[in-house]
């Protein structure tokens, strides 16, 4: 199955893209608002559905690729984070997809949730390429590796250590191969590693 338009494949089965956000917004660095205008997106062909992950679609292209992509299958929508809401009704629209999130229904086999208590963030878990695809939590670095989000991104009861011990609390025992930020590219090198790292 060739990539997604804006995207790549990361793996047997699994894909990311990245489009440009709609409500994107110059904004001050270091601001609730700062954030690059393309944001990433998760295709995951798992044993029970074919997964998307946060998507966002902005052409008739996508559509395309995701027609040929699902071929029938039972889909499934996970949104990471109310923000990420995006092209998420759109495709449980045209595909009939069930849907999941902090609540919702359950992800097929293959996937499962990784709830980041307090935070209102449901990372997902893909098994078979032990995948950890993440919402605004986790961000790439620009230097390969992961950090936490700005502490402007996060509402004022909620500082950023107990971000981190929510995170950490969430991810024991999971040794990713590669992350999967909606912010930042994807972690593929030591990804493990690098999430340890972040929660540090």
């Amino acid at each position: 199955m060739s990539a997604p338009p804006g995207g790549r494949a990361l793996g047997p089965g699994l894909w990311r893209w990245t489009a440009p956000h709609p409500d994107w917004r110059p904004a001050a660095p270091g601001s609730s608002g700062d954030w690059d205008r393309d944001v990433g997106c998760v295709a995951h062909a798992a044993p029970g559905a074919f997964v998307f992950v946060d998507p966002l679609v902005t052409d008739d292209a996508f559509w395309r690729w995701a027609d040929a992509a699902v071929a029938g299958r039972p889909v499934h929508v996970h949104t990471t984070i109310r923000w990420h809401r995006r092209s998420r009704d759109a495709v449980v629209a045209r595909y009939g997809a069930t849907r999941s999130g902090a609540r919702g229904d359950d992800p097929p086999p293959g996937a499962r949730r990784v709830p980041v208590r307090g935070h209102g963030e449901t990372p997902l878990w893909l098994e078979a390429p032990r995948a950890l695809v993440c919402g605004d939590a986790l961000i790439g670095d620009g230097r390969g590796g992961l950090r936490l989000c700005p502490a402007s991104w996060l509402e004022r009861d909620r500082p950023v250590d107990g971000l981190r011990d929510a995170l950490r609390a969430a991810t024991a025992g999971l040794e990713p191969a590669i992350v999967l930020p909606a912010h930042g590219d994807p972690v593929p090198d030591d990804a493990a590693g690098a999430l340890r790292r972040a929660l540090a």
